[in-house]
Formats: C-alpha cells, structure tokens, sequence
C-alpha cells in the first residue's frame, strides 16, 4: 500500500514500512514524545526539539488547523481518536480523519478504529492500560489479533512490564504517563521502550 503524507513542507509518497522506519529513526534521535493536551502545550511543543506529537485534546473544529501547524514545523503528529470532541467513534470517524485531516496517524484503546486506520493507510498506535494482570492478557490478545503499528503502555512508570510486553510482541512499545523525571524516562528505554509520551513539558526539552 501507497501512502501520501506532508511531514513539514516536503511531500512524501512511501509504503507502510517506510512510514515506520521513519517514524523510528526519529524516536532514536529524540525519544521523547510531546503529549499535548492545551494551548499552552501546543506553543512549547511547536518550538521545542520535540520530533514527535501526541494530540490528546483537540474538537472538530480546531483539529485540522492544529495538524497542519504542527506539520508546517516538520514535526510527526498523531490524533488520539477517543479525545476529539465532537467525533464519533466508529470507521466513518476514522475516515474522516484519513481524508479531511491527514494526520500522520492515530492512537486509540479502540481495536476497531486501529483496524479501520490501517486499512486508510494511517500508521496507528493502540493504547493500553495495564492495572492487572487480566489487562495484561487482554493487551497481548489484542495486539496479535489486531497487529497495529505501534503501542503505548500505561502507565509508564513500571519498568519490569515494559520489558516483559517488549519480549511478548514484535512491535515497537512507547510508554507514557506518570512519567515525572528524567530518571523514568531512561528506565523506559532501558526497559526496551523506543520512546517515551510526556505531557510534562520540562521533560521536553531534555
């Protein structure tokens, strides 16, 4: 599958692999992930080294103008598809998003919408929140059934199941929230995470 995307100014037309390949060799640079949920968080993440943007608050009339002026500053930005105010949630949502807004993808805990992103060509993060073990199980399930792109393990702040999930899937994990400090960030990593979504905008410019 052929996918069109404008990261920055410079068009691009590339296969799936690619797209991810690309998105990887930027996390290897900069790990760290700007996870905006304000205005404020927009201007920080807009002029900081950040390569990387997850948006976590936008609405239906504010989302397409945020997209493309986070792309104009070449920067990769995502939409997490259960936080857009005024969007339904099922595959004509995702299509929307696919032809209307042009993200570089989408995150969503929803297996449907991760499903219905790749089938649109978007590069699609599944979030997870592991509190115990059953979750634990149920996200592995998941995982192999719907294989989206990439995923997010929450919170991120446990190491040890970091590690574990990076043993039990063949995709790349990122991790995020309670990440607090410098030190978290690099037990992620070290952990196998390749990047780390932080909503603390100190943290960003590390």
């Amino acid at each position: 599958m052929e996918y069109i995307k404008t990261w920055g100014r410079m068009p691009h037309r590339i296969g799936r692999e690619r797209l991810i390949s690309e998105l990887l060799e930027r996390l290897q640079d900069n790990p760290i992930i700007a996870a905006v949920r304000d205005d404020e968080g927009m201007k920080a993440a807009l002029i900081s080294e950040i390569t990387t943007v997850f948006l976590l608050n936008s609405d239906i009339f504010n989302l397409e103008h945020l997209v493309k002026e986070i792309q104009e500053r070449g920067k990769i930005v995502f939409v997490h598809m259960d936080f857009v105010e005024g969007l339904g949630s099922d595959s004509k949502a995702v299509d929307y998003i696919a032809e209307r807004i042009q993200p570089d993808g989408i995150i969503s805990t929803r297996g449907n919408l991760i499903r219905r992103a790749k089938e649109r060509g978007l590069f699609a993060i599944q979030r997870f929140f592991l509190i115990d073990s059953q979750s634990y199980r149920t996200a592995i399930r998941q995982v192999q059934s719907g294989k989206p792109d990439m995923i997010e393990i929450m919170p991120g702040v446990m190491p040890d199941v970091i590690r574990r999930i990076c043993k039990e899937v063949r995709i790349p994990v990122i991790a995020g929230g309670l990440v607090d400090s410098k030190r978290d960030i690099i037990e992620i990593l070290k952990a196998g995470a390749v990047g780390a979504s932080i909503g603390k905008i100190d943290l960003w410019n590390l």
